[in-house]
Formats: structure tokens, sequence, C-alpha cells
């Protein structure tokens, strides 16, 4: 594999990604919350950050842009869509683009819903997807933005990845999500085992990110709108998967 990815916990509950591409050295920083452990982690790995990588604008993606491209001199890549909210940003991507780091190449995917611009990147030979916080393990991000019918569009575009695929999301919600996809009641044995083993994985102090998209497909409720078995759990026999989303959706807002 020609990535390394290096996670790094920031703020109370982000990850960070340092990605080093072997065959040339290039290191990108995925969504910076902020500036110091990602600089710090660099030295101490021995890499030059080369590149910024950013999903969307929030300021615990892009907080950290501005100083990391001082220290570095750094390339920053965000989503065109949202180009005026993206902090020192000099290449604009968005859905469909084929976007060259190093040796390694990722997909673009528009993915609005949690913001109006917000973008995933997949190194398709390197089964590696980052998908800010559009989805979670286990969860999808709030719509602050936009609209079940949306999201909805944006999760399908990934669910339809290979199942092999790691998903390094921005945030360790995936306790929390597997509560909340608990609640609904669907007879789910893999959500269950995975619920316990989640369990079992935060009390070691571990982190439970990355996940598969496999997994995902498998137990995250937001990807399984269009499942029956989890219509009928939520009363909602024969609805159309957007309808199901939004439900879901709107019970963990409230959840």
């Amino acid at each position: 594999m020609s990535l390394d990815v290096r996670q790094i916990p920031v703020l109370n509950d982000n990850y960070v990604y340092l990605v080093r591409e072997s065959g040339t050295g290039a290191v990108a920083v995925v969504d910076p919350a902020v500036a110091e452990p990602v600089l710090r982690e660099a030295d101490k790995l021995g890499w030059t950050i080369t590149h910024i990588l950013n999903t969307h604008h929030h300021g615990d993606h892009v907080g950290g842009n501005l100083e990391i491209q001082r220290a570095t001199g750094c390339h920053i890549v965000g989503p065109r869509a949202d180009r005026q909210r993206i902090p020192g940003i000099q290449t604009e991507v968005g859905d469909g683009d084929i976007y060259d780091f190093g040796a390694a190449r990722a997909r673009v995917f528009d993915v609005p819903g949690h913001t109006r611009g917000h973008i995933a990147y997949w190194f398709e030979a390197e089964d590696v997807l980052f998908p800010g916080d559009t989805l979670f393990a286990l969860g999808c991000g709030r719509l602050f933005e936009g609209t079940p019918a949306q999201m909805w569009e944006s999760l399908g575009k990934l669910k339809r990845l290979p199942d092999g695929v790691r998903v390094y999301c921005a945030h360790e919600y995936t306790q929390a999500n597997a509560r909340f996809a608990l609640s609904l009641g669907e007879d789910n044995a893999a959500l269950a085992t995975r619920a316990k083993e989640i369990d079992a994985t935060r009390a070691a102090g571990k982190p439970t990110v990355p996940s598969t998209l496999g997994e995902e497909k498998r137990t995250n409720p937001f990807l399984r709108a269009d499942d029956p078995a989890l219509a009928q759990a939520m009363d909602m026999v024969g609805a159309p998967p957007v309808e199901v989303f939004a439900e879901v959706r709107r019970r963990k807002d409230s959840f």
C-alpha cells in the first residue's frame, strides 16, 4: 500500500489524519482542526507536510489550515462548491474530479447534506476513504445546510464503493452512535455484535476508527434506510427510503 495513514486525536473527539504517499514522500493533512499537534507529529515522524486536504469548511476541520501553511508552505485542496469558506484554498475540486497526491490518486465526490459544499476523497487503489463528516462509524453528520434527500443521495455515492474500503471518518462518535442504532429496535445480529466490540474497544482506550464500508453497510442505520427490516422496525413499511432516512436522522437529533 502506498499510503501510510496516521491518526491524530485532537480537541474532544476529532481525528486529524497525516497521510504519507510512499512513492514520492508527499504528506497530506486531512481536515486539520488545529495545527500544533499535527506539526509536532509530522516532526516526530520526520515527515514534511506538502498538502492539506479539506472536506468542508467547519472550524474543527480547517482551523489549522493557515498556521500549517505558514509553517510548511503546503498546498491546500478543498471543495470547489465551498471555496469561499476554506482558508488558504489553492486547488478547488468537485464531483468526479481526480486529484493526484504524489503517486496516489483520489476520486472526489460531492456529498452535500452536512454542509452545502462537502466533499469526500476516495483513494481507490489503497481502499481508503476520507468522508469528513458525511459518514461516521455507525452514523452520519447532522444536516446543518442540506436536506434529507441530499444527504441520502450523498451517502448513496459512498455506499456504492467496495466493502473493503477503510472509512477514516473525522470523529470518535461510534459508541454513542451504536447506542442510538440499537434503540431503533431492529433485530440485527451484526449490529449487536459490533456494539459489544465497540464497548470493549473504548474501554481499552482504543479508537473505533477506521471502520470498513462493509461493516457500515451491514450495521449503520443511515446507510440502511432502503432495508425493509429497518423500515419494519420503525413502523415505516413501504415508506420511500428517503423518508425512512429522514426519520432516522430526526430521531438521532433528539436522542
